[in-house]
């Protein structure tokens, strides 16, 4: 994996505990609690599709001895609606091979789900996917999910999160920097249908 260089306009993060909203935000009425087999086929009918408005476009320079990988944040001409990088189906064979599957309940209603696996680094798990309905987006849903995560990791004394997403996937971009994520790395081609996939980490020490 070739680490890049990010260089879109804002991009100072910090590490540590995720940051908290503002006291005048209300406080949203999720759930959220460890998923069940009953849980899947609902997760699986939740809409994984997202809307865009800005990418990070990849610009690859080599010059021997040196490759050079850069990153800027672009904004599309108008909002573009992306789908699910892979199957949504998998995840009725794939779930009890995660470490944990978390769910965000509102009102009886399944609103989302995140998925943590061990990642390949030592003593760090992985956010494999992180899905919020439609009807639920924009509420603090996925920042309630991610605090989830990084608690459940943090008990159980790993040292850092990995968080991926497309580098499409400016709402998840957004999501990660405001969390207190920063960048670590990309790779080409990752997904089924090639797109490249940016990495994000939070470190827990």
């Amino acid at each position: 994996m070739l680490l890049g260089i990010w260089t879109p306009a804002c991009a100072g993060v910090t590490k540590g505990t995720p940051r908290k909203r503002g006291d005048k935000a209300r406080m949203e009425p999720f759930a959220i609690r460890p998923a069940v087999s009953s849980d899947i086929p609902r997760l699986m009918e939740l809409d994984h599709s997202y809307s865009t408005d800005h990418v990070w476009q990849m610009a690859l320079q080599t010059a021997a001895p040196t490759i050079e990988v850069a990153f800027r944040e672009v904004r599309l001409p108008r909002p573009m609606r992306v789908a699910y990088p892979r199957r949504v189906e998998r995840l009725a064979d794939e779930w009890t091979e995660r470490s944990v599957v978390f769910v965000g309940d509102a009102d009886d209603r399944t609103a989302g789900y995140l998925s943590l696996a061990p990642a390949p680094a030592p003593e760090a798990m992985w956010i494999t996917d992180l899905v919020v309905d439609p009807a639920f987006r924009r509420q603090g849903l996925a920042r309630r999910l991610l605090s989830e995560a990084i608690g459940w990791a943090r008990a159980r004394a790993q040292t850092r999160v990995f968080f991926e997403m497309q580098s499409k996937n400016h709402p998840a971009i957004q999501l990660a920097q405001k969390m207190g994520f920063v960048f670590s790395g990309y790779s080409d081609f990752f997904y089924p249908n090639e797109d490249i996939s940016l990495f994000f980490s939070f470190d827990l020490r």
